[in-house]
């Protein structure tokens, strides 16, 4: 007796291997955390490490779209976050008040749960709150992240949508970020002559936000890799170098704390 076997379909149009992502985004965001501490100077690793967060927001959206319980994805985000937040503070030198980007992730992933719960009319007033609470707590990203996130969710099903949002938010983000003069010792195009606006163009292709096309390539394209963390690993490894980044930038503070006390 012959069996078939049926794979299910994937629910979203783009790049399920959360797996690998994950990993890609973990690189790419302690590239940038390293640039911000230790390598002020350079800014092409803030440049690569504008992959890091929509990669993290795709997979995010992969996953509200798979879970089985999205409340308890949600209080993962929370716990980690309220984690992380100390870690946030000592290796980036954050205020108490500024919040990590995990906030901004629960936050979406709220206002995502609100459109998939659809009571009380949630699908609306649930994604306008989301917003509302970014704008009024500060977070990494902002309400243009928590935005962000809801939109993507929107657009998960078609890599046509996936692509036009990630140049618009590309693009639209770039205003409140520093612009690039040299991309790895090769001075920047500033003008196309024969474009009228050629330079309100690149003006904004020349911020460091916009970069974070780069990413757009591994959110549609399927790729097929085994590489993985365990869960444990992906929560840790946040709050993890974080840690391991404060406590060098900290180091002879640190040092002279125990001196002290023996």
């Amino acid at each position: 007796m012959q069996t078939t076997v049926t794979l299910s379909a994937p629910r979203t149009g783009g790049n399920e291997n959360t797996g690998l992502l994950k990993v890609i985004a973990l690189v790419f965001m302690v590239i940038d955390h390293c640039g911000v501490v230790f390598f002020p100077g350079v800014r092409e690793m803030r440049l690569l490490g504008r992959i890091a967060f929509p990669l993290y927001v795709w997979c995010l959206c992969v996953g509200a779209e798979y879970t089985r319980n999205i409340w308890k994805y949600a209080l993962r985000l929370l716990a980690v976050g309220i984690i992380a937040q100390p870690c946030f503070m000592l290796g980036l030198g954050h205020a108490w008040h500024e919040l990590s980007v995990y906030a901004t992730l629960f936050v979406g992933l709220m206002g995502i749960a609100a459109i998939r719960a659809n009571r009380l009319g949630s699908r609306y007033w649930g994604p306008a709150l989301a917003i509302l609470t970014a704008c009024a707590v500060e977070m990494d990203y902002g309400w243009q992240g928590v935005c962000f996130i809801l939109l993507l969710y929107g657009c998960r099903r078609q890599r046509s949508a996936i692509a036009a949002l990630m140049i618009a938010f590309c693009l639209y983000y770039g205003h409140y970020t520093f612009t690039m003069n040299s991309y790895f010792g090769i001075p920047a195009v500033k003008e196309i002559a024969f474009l009228p606006e050629g330079r309100s163009l690149l003006s904004d292709i020349n911020r460091v936000q916009f970069w974070a096309i780069l990413s757009l390539p591994l959110m549609i394209w399927p790729m097929k890799s085994r590489l993985r963390l365990p869960k444990w690993a992906g929560y840790a490894a946040y709050p993890g170098h974080l840690m391991v980044i404060g406590v060098i930038r900290h180091w002879a503070e640190i040092e002279g704390f125990f001196r002290r006390l023996m």
